[in-house]
């Protein structure tokens, strides 16, 4: 996903709105949990779905100590598969004491095999673990604005960014509450299996929750050179309302005939 850039800093000029506004509770509680990046819900804005994801420890080439980088992510759903996403965007880190954004821009050109922009680094993690200004209460606050969109194609036509209103996140983060779990699918049949479109496992329950993998042999739509693999929440049974977002931090692998990743 690219190197991280530079670091942020306080823009003149207008009055900064965010497209979505996002509050991370428990921010030494994510630390704990070794996740590397972590991403928001979705949040829209002329026409197309966006993400916001951080990486709380990346290490910045040079640097010698760890940033927390931003970087805006394109959901490809609504993404041809011949057009590119030129985006202008702004993303930023919240002064909880002086009420105001501290914010760098950066441009990146989305395509539906390229959906991640490039890491920007807003803060080295030691001073925002120090910092009484952007992290209170073990929580910070993050946004993103995204102030011009092009998308070259035949009709030439122009994305209009319209004034909106800003979405506003919460991600509650509560270490002790983690549940673990391991499931290993075998597959015996592999041979078989790859000339199928899509193959799931068997359900597997963690933490109450079923769970299954999803796998593409020959890629899922969005790409077609490698084989890809998803972990699915079992839609079978519905979420009850307060608990419709569920954190869940993974890693999929896959395993040599030792079982070694």
């Amino acid at each position: 996903m690219g190197n991280c850039r530079s670091t942020s800093r306080v823009l003149p000029g207008k009055t900064y709105v965010p497209d979505l506004e996002w509050k991370i509770h428990d921010f030494s509680s994510l630390l704990e949990t070794g996740a590397k990046t972590a991403t928001s819900g979705r949040f829209h804005c002329s026409g197309y779905e966006w993400y916001l994801n951080v990486s709380p420890m990346h290490e910045k080439p040079g640097a010698g100590t760890p940033y927390v980088a931003l970087c805006l992510m394109l959901s490809r759903e609504k993404v041809k598969r011949d057009h590119t996403v030129h985006a202008v965007f702004e993303l930023s880190i919240y002064n909880q004491s002086k009420g105001m954004y501290c914010r760098c821009q950066a441009n990146y050109n989305f395509d539906i095999k390229n959906n991640y922009s490039k890491k920007e680094c807003l803060i080295p993690l030691q001073e925002l673990l120090k910092s009484s200004a952007f992290l209170v209460d073990d929580s910070c606050v993050f946004g993103v604005e995204i102030l011009k969109i092009d998308v070259p194609s035949p009709e030439k036509k122009a994305v209009v960014v319209y004034q909106k209103t800003t979405t506003v996140q919460n991600l509650f983060v509560h270490n002790k509450g983690f549940i673990k779990g391991t499931y290993i699918w075998p597959m015996d049949n592999f041979p078989e299996l790859e000339s199928k479109h899509f193959v799931r496992s068997p359900t597997f329950e963690v933490g109450g929750h079923k769970w299954y993998i999803g796998m593409y042999p020959r890629g899922d739509k969005f790409t077609t050179d490698s084989l890809s693999l998803y972990l699915y929440l079992d839609a079978s049974k519905k979420l009850p309302a307060l608990e419709s977002k569920k954190v869940a931090v993974m890693t999929l692998s896959i395993l040599d005939q030792k079982g070694n990743t």
